[in-house]
């Protein structure tokens, strides 16, 4: 965490199909061992596919996924008097980004008996249909937030 000097953002970069941001982050999140061919085989694979089967444009299925996956609140925890707690933040727009990301791809690789493009595309078109694994991995971080309400007091602001 910065103390003196501002964050500096990095530059974005565009992926070469789709010259999206997004693309291009979930690119780098699926890639394993530096591989990064196979990871944009997969991706753009899986976004096509989800497109074909909700009849819809691929791009804007992508999107809708990931803003249907997006996080409003999130758990830190914080100790306080030799307890943890859970307390509940908001989340701010990169983050939700991320988490986003992070759970609809660990949801798909935790699907069995199918190629991993398969698997990304089925968790996108639940997540655009607001099911499977990410969605509820963000249900039960709500459930767990206003579980956890008490405790916003702890929070540093």
């Amino acid at each position: 965490m910065a103390r003196k000097k501002k964050l500096i953002k990095k530059i974005v970069v565009l992926d070469k199909k789709f010259r999206n941001a997004l693309v291009y982050k979930t690119i780098n999140k699926i890639m394993l061992n530096g591989k990064k061919t196979v990871a944009e085989r997969i991706v753009y694979s899986a976004i096509d596919l989800a497109g074909k089967k909700l009849n819809k444009e691929p791009l804007e299925v992508f999107n809708t996924a990931i803003n249907n996956v997006a996080p409003v609140v999130q758990l830190k925890g914080r100790r306080i008097g030799g307890a943890n707690y859970q307390i509940p933040t908001e989340v701010s727009g990169d983050r939700k980004v991320i988490l986003a990301l992070q759970w609809i791809i660990s949801a798909a690789r935790h699907r069995k008996g199918m190629p991993m493009d398969e698997k990304l595309a089925t968790e996108l078109i639940d997540a655009f249909n607001n099911t499977g694994g990410a969605i509820k991995k963000k249900e039960e971080t709500h459930r767990m937030a206003e579980a956890n309400r008490a405790f916003t007091h702890f929070a540093r602001f």
